[in-house]
């Protein structure tokens, strides 16, 4: 029988999501692609409870997670029956809707059919009655940012989220769902995009529309893949994403450059007495936007390391300058 840890609040930093009552750990559990029905049950209940030990108390999911999709929330919902689902009201659970689902042309995208419909399935596979954030996934092309938002408002009155986010979306879009969202009465908590010392995308306008809307951010990918970790110090490990068949890193993008742009991190970090990962964690906290970051783990010891970012979260002038020089190739 699983008893959480007694100390477990000990050590994580909590901050405000923008400009709203909810505190998020600094560092989140993402289930995208360790937590299906291709890996062992017994590990990933093993690191959700290592998590939550940690201090970590929000786990990020979305319906298509797996693989195959929808595996994800069926071991989360497993591991709340088996071990987490007395702490129910200490954890911080999310899961988005906007990717292909199911066939037809209903099963993706933006559509407040497809929207409501994916939640639905989503509570019923983790066993809930509602998630703390529902996010829309992407923004859609072809439906009216108006009705994906009056898909979020709508969860929130029936019940079924106590807030709403949106990921990928870009700064015009995120202003448009601001807008709409303000118009049915929700606020947005928060906004999910992809963010790393080697993808500074939000920083082009999105960071600013955040701030000035109360927004609260929280990165996925922070460690680029696992390239900003100190496996990849002396080239591509015959076990890595890069050297496999991994969609998420490719062989190709693990370049010289980029190695030696890591290897001067790493140097950095060390100076810094924290690992590369821990590091590379502590920069996006850099913007107080950022109000967590979105880890992902197939091994205990990884959450472990990323867990260990609160023992050295603040940079000097200095070090954000050398930063910058290693980032630009200097």
């Amino acid at each position: 029988m699983y008893i959480a840890k007694e100390n477990r609040y000990n050590t994580m930093v909590y901050k405000r999501c923008g400009k709203s009552g909810l505190k998020l750990p600094a560092v989140s559990l993402g289930l995208w692609h360790n937590f299906g029905g291709e890996v062992t049950y017994e590990n990933s209940k093993k690191m959700l409870c290592a998590a939550f030990d940690l201090g970590i108390t929000h786990f990020d999911l979305a319906n298509n997670y797996g693989p195959p999709p929808g595996s994800a929330e069926e071991t989360f919902g497993k591991a709340l029956r088996d071990a987490l689902g007395p702490y129910r009201d200490e954890m911080v659970i999310s899961t988005k809707a906007g990717y292909y689902m199911w066939p037809g042309p209903y099963g993706e995208w933006g559509s407040k059919k497809y929207l409501i419909s994916s939640l639905d399935q989503s509570l019923k596979r983790m066993g809930l009655e509602y998630v703390d954030i529902f996010y829309h996934h992407r923004p859609d092309p072809d439906t009216p940012v108006e009705e994906s938002m009056e898909a979020l408002a709508a969860a929130i009155s029936q019940g079924k989220a106590l807030y709403v986010g949106i990921s990928n979306y870009g700064p015009e879009d995120t202003v448009h769902a601001i807008e709409a969202l303000k118009q049915l009465g929700v606020r947005l908590l928060i906004h999910q995009p992809s963010y790393s010392m080697f993808n500074r995308w939000p920083e082009d306008g999105l960071y600013d529309v955040l701030e000035q809307n109360g927004v609260g951010s929280i990165p996925f990918s922070p460690l680029a893949q696992g390239l900003l970790t100190n496996r990849y110090l002396n080239g591509i490990p015959a076990d890595s994403r890069a050297a496999g068949s991994s969609i998420f890193l490719r062989e190709e993008s693990v370049t010289a450059e980029a190695i030696d742009k890591v290897r001067k991190l790493n140097a950095l970090a060390e100076e810094r007495g924290q690992t590369l990962a821990q590091m590379a964690l502590a920069w996006l906290h850099r913007s107080p936007v950022t109000a967590s970051v979105i880890i992902g783990a197939s091994k205990l010891e990884q959450i472990v390391d990323c867990a260990g970012v609160v023992e050295r979260m603040a940079f000097s002038e200095e070090e954000l300058v050398r930063i910058e020089g290693i980032l630009a190739g200097e």
